[in-house]
């Protein structure tokens, strides 16, 4: 099994590298949703009578790649897609935790059917149409699949998988070695301030020493006296 590599600290030059990335790539960001909000909120009163909602995947997909004019089939289908790509270029870039096949195309597919929906109640002219939203996550995954993966692990450390268990680095086996050490020289401090010192040993040798040396009291050795002077 291929174990991940722990991610290292980098140094301050690549953090303001860094910084300066993912601050292009959110005005990038911003200027792609001022444009897909141009293209996808303005009214079309003259598009009224054409437009009508879709709710059954592939029907207008299908419809379109039907038609005589392939001209038109690129546009609708290519400028969907196409629509799409800077989601799956710029979300790992900005977003570390959006970076993952699943999460560009979820996190697209959100936003996207969210713009769909404002089109359909809001705007005239315009209309529902869930195949402009597959149209739109399937461009993202080219997106992330061409380049946006590439950015993503250039700019943010490499995500480490619950499933994939990560590997140590080399000089790991020395560290492990060194805390060892440490916390054994503590080991043994504590117990050598817990031991009794050499001269309480000693005196308490003398003074037991000195007990069984010592004669009896008086009223100890009566007794024995007055047993004594029995015939």
């Amino acid at each position: 099994m291929k174990l991940e590599p722990r991610p290292r600290r980098r140094s301050w030059g690549w953090n303001l590298v860094r910084a300066f990335a993912m601050a292009v790539g959110f005005v990038c960001m911003v200027a792609f949703a001022v444009a897909l909000a141009k293209v996808t909120l303005v009214p079309s009163p003259t598009s009224v009578p054409l437009t009508h909602t879709n709710l059954h995947p592939g029907s207008s997909i299908r419809l379109y790649f039907n038609q005589p004019d392939w001209r038109d089939t690129i546009k609708q289908v290519g400028g969907n897609v196409v629509l799409g790509v800077p989601f799956g270029l710029l979300l790992p870039v900005i977003f570390p935790r959006t970076r993952g096949f699943v999460r560009v195309v979820l996190m697209t597919a959100f936003v996207m059917l969210t713009v769909e929906v404002a089109q359909g109640l809001l705007v005239a002219g315009r209309a529902f149409d869930i195949d402009d939203v597959i149209l739109n996550a399937a461009g993202a995954f080219l997106g992330y699949l061409v380049l946006g993966r590439r950015l993503g692990r250039a700019l943010h450390p490499r995500r480490v998988h619950w499933w994939r268990p990560r590997a140590e680095p080399a000089d790991e086996p020395a560290r492990v070695a060194a805390v060892k050490k440490s916390r054994e020289r503590w080991v043994w401090a504590w117990r050598k301030s817990d031991a009794r010192p050499a001269s309480a040993t000693k005196t308490n040798a003398k003074t037991k020493a000195r007990k069984q040396t010592a004669p009896r009291p008086l009223r100890k050795r009566i007794p024995a006296l007055l047993r004594a002077k029995r015939p």
